[in-house]
C-alpha cells in the first residue's frame, strides 16, 4: 500500500506560513495518507439537474440526496465533492466525512451551439472558510474550466485567484478542466487533455480532474493518458469516471489509469451513486483497494463481490 509521511507532501511556496500544517493535515486527509485521491464526485445535481438521479437503470434511493453522503459517511473515499449549499444542509449529520466544496456550476440546458460553456463562481472564499469555522470538516475546493471557451480567460482568472486565495488559507484546489466550446473540435483529443493537465499545473492546483484521453493510433486511452500525467508536473491528475458501466469494466479502466496511465487517483460520482446503498458502499471499497492500496482488478472485484472487505 503506497504511504506517504507529512514531510513527503510538497508543500507550495504559496501556501502561507502560518496554513503550512493546515494544508499538510488536509492532503494527508484527502489521500488517506497515500498522496493519492479518491473523489466522490456528487456535483451533478446542478450539472446535470436531475437526469443522473432518477430514471431507468438509476437505484430509486438515488433520488434522495441524503444518499450521498449516506455512501461517504459508510463508504471508503478521501473527499466527497459538492456545492456549498448541498455539503452545508447534510454536513453536520456527517462529520466524519472529508468535505471539498465546488466553487462553481451551471447546468447542461445552454447547449454549445447556443453559447459557449461558462461556469462562473457561485460565491466567495470567505462562505466556506466560515463554515469551516463552524466546524464542517472542508479541506479543498473545486473550480471547473472550459477551455477553448470564449469565456475560457474569465475562468482562468477566476481560478488563479481562487487557488492562491485557497493556499493561503491552507485548503487543497481540484480542477476540473475540459476543453469545450466552438473551437473546440476533439474534447478528448490526446493533446487537449495533456494541454489541460498543463495548465492545472500553470495556475497552481493540486489535482486535476480530466476526461480520459480516447486511445489513438496504436496507442490505448490509458497510454496517451500516461502524457498528460507527465505534462501535469506535480499536479496530481484523476480521471474523471464517466457514466455507469458494470464494476468489472470500471476498476479494470481505473487500474490501468493509475498504473499505465500514471493517474494518482480517480474521480468518481455516477458510476457510484446511481446504485443502491449497500453495492455503492461496496463499489468506493473497491475503487479505493485499488487507488489507494494497488491491488489487482481481480481481488477489487472481490471487495466489490463482497467477497473481501476492505478499509483503511
Amino acid at each position: 500500500m503506497p504511504k506517504i509521511d507529512r514531510d513527503q507532501v510538497k508543500v507550495p511556496v504559496d501556501v502561507s506560513r502560518d496554513a503550512r500544517e493546515t494544508y499538510i493535515d488536509n492532503y494527508m486527509a484527502a489521500t488517506r495518507g497515500t498522496g493519492r485521491l479518491m473523489l466522490f464526485a456528487c456535483d451533478q445535481k446542478v450539472e446535470h439537474l436531475n437526469g443522473d438521479f432518477y430514471g431507468e437503470g438509476i437505484d430509486p434511493a438515488d433520488l434522495d440526496p441524503e444518499h450521498l453522503f449516506k455512501i461517504g459517511s459508510e463508504g471508503v473515499c478521501g473527499v466527497l465533492a459538492g456545492q456549498r449549499g448541498l455539503i452545508a444542509r447534510y454536513a453536520a449529520d456527517y462529520p466524519e466525512i472529508n468535505y471539498l466544496v465546488k466553487m462553481n456550476s451551471k447546468t447542461n440546458l445552454v447547449k454549445t451551439a447556443q453559447d459557449d460553456p461558462y461556469s462562473p463562481q457561485l460565491h466567495d472564499l470567505q462562505a466556506v472558510l466560515d463554515m469551516r469555522e463552524q466546524g464542517v470538516n472542508i479541506v479543498g475546493l473545486g473550480y471547473t474550466i472550459y477551455l477553448g471557451s470564449e469565456y475560457e480567460s474569465t475562468m482562468l482568472a477566476e481560478a488563479g485567484q481562487l487557488i492562491a486565495e485557497a493556499h493561503a488559507a491552507g485548503l487543497l484546489v481540484v480542477l476540473w478542466i475540459y476543453p469545450r466550446g466552438k473551437a473546440v473540435a476533439d474534447e478528448k483529443a490526446p493533446s487537449l487533455i495533456a494541454g489541460a493537465a498543463g495548465v492545472a499545473l500553470c495556475l497552481g492546483a493540486d489535482f486535476v480532474k480530466v476526461n480520459p484521453p480516447k486511445a489513438e493510433g496504436d496507442a490505448t486511452s490509458a497510454e496517451n493518458l500516461a502524457i498528460a500525467a507527465k505534462a501535469a508536473g506535480r499536479t496530481g491528475l484523476v480521471c474523471a469516471g464517466g457514466s455507469t458501466v458494470d464494476a468489472e469494466t470500471f476498476l479494470t479502466q481505473l487500474h490501468d489509469q493509475i498504473h499505465v496511465g500514471g493517474a494518482c487517483g480517480n474521480a468518481t460520482g455516477r458510476n457510484i451513486h446511481q446504485r443502491s446503498l449497500d453495492e455503492a458502499v461496496r463499489l468506493t471499497k473497491a475503487i479505493s483497494a485499488i487507488t489507494l492500496a494497488d491491488y489487482d482488478v481481480a481481488r477489487a472485484l472481490k471487495v466489490f463481490e463482497g467477497e473481501e472487505d476492505f478499509a483503511l
